[in-house]
């Protein structure tokens, strides 16, 4: 892989020096609040990242910001603005905190069954006292641009916790480090749509992540991802629109994160 430029390509660069605020102790990696002048970011330094056994070391903070390219190109704002950049533990992953509106549920747990109005059921499993619950989701379009989202980029991690609401109705995604893997890897919460055809909307979006594969996005994803990463990413995109379905869950292998929240 080539190296990373100190700033993502489409992504302005931010002036000032990066001042650490707190860290974001329940995060497997190391994650900290900072501040960059007058803006909230979140700071993630490559150095904390955790080693996985199925994604290559210190290769997250790529995966964030070629993440960030897929939604500008998609035109959803599904990731808020991402890049990357030197903090006091050295370079890593800067990306703008979103301010979650945490009286919002967009994932979240009911008796079996009784699933909202507005909501679709994911999965029935047990609760800490052993009673039977159901995982449901909102079944709306911001949502469903996440997952098609999601299922562009392979992504292994969507937990409810990386879905932040706002009070008026959007929704940002954030960490997205396990992301463009070469082999199939897509784990979620949001499988209720599992099945059902995309909407041209939702098509016209992967059309336009495949065309920008021979263009300017296929350019700057070089810098973070390997050619066979980049390659899967166009077959990927090529299937979805061949199949014109939200992907079904394979059996052969895990597709909910752990924990789901």
């Amino acid at each position: 892989m080539d190296s990373a430029p100190d700033v993502a390509p489409g992504v302005p660069e931010s002036t000032g020096t990066l001042e650490l605020v707190g860290r974001l102790t329940t995060a497997s990696n190391a994650t900290f609040l900072a501040m960059l002048g007058e803006t909230e970011v979140v700071y993630k330094p490559i150095a904390g990242e955790r080693p996985l056994w199925d994604f290559p070391d210190g290769q997250l903070a790529h995966r964030e910001v070629a993440s960030y390219l897929v939604s500008q190109v998609l035109g959803w704002s599904v990731v808020p603005e991402t890049w990357l950049g030197e903090g006091p533990h050295g370079p890593g992953m800067i990306q703008r905190w979103i301010h979650a509106d945490e009286t919002v549920e967009p994932v979240t747990i009911v008796p079996e069954g009784e699933v909202p109005s507005g909501f679709l059921k994911v999965f029935d499993g047990f609760d800490e006292h052993d009673r039977v619950v159901t995982l449901v989701h909102e079944d709306t379009q911001v949502l469903r641009r996440m997952a098609v989202f999601d299922a562009i980029t392979n992504n292994a991690d969507r937990k409810g916790g990386h879905i932040l609401p706002l009070a008026d109705g959007r929704r940002y995604g954030c960490d997205h480090g396990l992301t463009f893997h070469d082999e199939p890897k897509l784990r979620t919460i949001l499988w209720g749509w599992r099945g059902l055809s995309f909407s041209e909307e939702e098509l016209s979006g992967v059309r336009a992540v495949l065309a920008g594969l021979s263009g300017s996005l296929g350019r700057e994803l070089a810098a973070y991802l390997t050619g066979r990463e980049v390659e899967a990413l166009g077959l990927r995109c090529e299937r979805l629109l061949a199949e014109g379905v939200f992907p079904r869950p394979e059996h052969d292998r895990h597709v909910i994160p752990w924990p789901p929240f």
